[in-house]
């Protein structure tokens, strides 16, 4: 059973980071120190649940926590430094700090600390988030003490729920696009001048022209989706936001 360190100050560690070709040891009051910050922790970089849910979802969300007064992010892994960049690298995760608890010191003060050695991962964190003020830990969200790998708490939008209850989150957006595509650029640009987030998904780079059929039944670029919905191209997309 695992214990929720609310109300307590968070361990302090030194990591060992590789910035460029430098190495540049970062601190726990570097990271917390005077700041509002929520840390999410999961059992491991290029893993499946934490690479295709909780990494990118924080980190799609990355600007909505900051207008609520989040002034980082960070995601805490029993990874060394060069896997974590690379997977920073690999997830196009701008938003987001990644933090590198190869010895697991950080994770163990948490008391978070637990052996996968089935897997082959040996120790490795527990999933959890929390949301640290000044270094001191307000809120935790545990996933349940059960087999396997639970996600159900520690996501980004039950974060999200608890700091800003009230938020409304817009409909998720993505639009097929190909480079040197004028209305490509002139569908993003109505999307960016209605404030809405999206996500570009490149033809030729993401995806194919057959993927794209699959999905929306056209060939031809630009082609956005909002909220589960297929609105079509450049003027269909105009008409549909006004």
């Amino acid at each position: 059973m695992f214990t929720s360190k609310e109300g307590q100050a968070i361990p302090q560690v030194t990591f060992r980071t590789r910035q460029g070709d430098q190495w540049v040891d970062v601190t726990t009051d570097e990271l917390f120190s005077n700041k509002t910050v929520v840390v999410f922790s999961l059992p491991g970089a290029f893993t499946p649940t934490c690479s295709s849910s909780h990494l990118p979802r924080y980190n799609e969300l990355a600007s909505v926590f900051a207008a609520h007064g989040v002034d980082d992010i960070l995601c805490v892994s029993v990874n060394d430094t060069f896997v974590m960049n690379a997977w920073k690298a690999d997830q196009d995760a701008e938003n987001i700090t990644f933090i590198p608890d190869g010895n697991g010191e950080f994770t163990k003060g948490m008391g978070m600390l637990v052996q996968k050695n089935d897997l082959g991962f040996g120790d490795r964190s527990w999933r959890y988030s929390m949301l640290v003020k000044n270094g001191v830990v307000t809120k935790m969200f545990i996933e349940n003490d059960e087999p396997g790998d639970p996600f159900n708490v520690s996501d980004a939008d039950t974060m999200l729920n608890y700091i800003a209850p009230d938020h409304k989150l817009q409909e998720s957006v993505t639009i097929f696009t190909k480079p040197g595509c004028p209305f490509c650029a002139k569908a993003k640009q109505n999307l960016i001048d209605k404030g809405l987030q999206f996500e570009e998904v490149i033809l030729g780079k993401d995806a194919t022209t057959v993927s794209l059929r699959a999905v929306s039944g056209r060939s031809t670029v630009p082609q956005v989706f909002i909220g589960g919905k297929h609105i079509g191209g450049s003027e269909e997309l105009e008409a549909y936001l006004g």
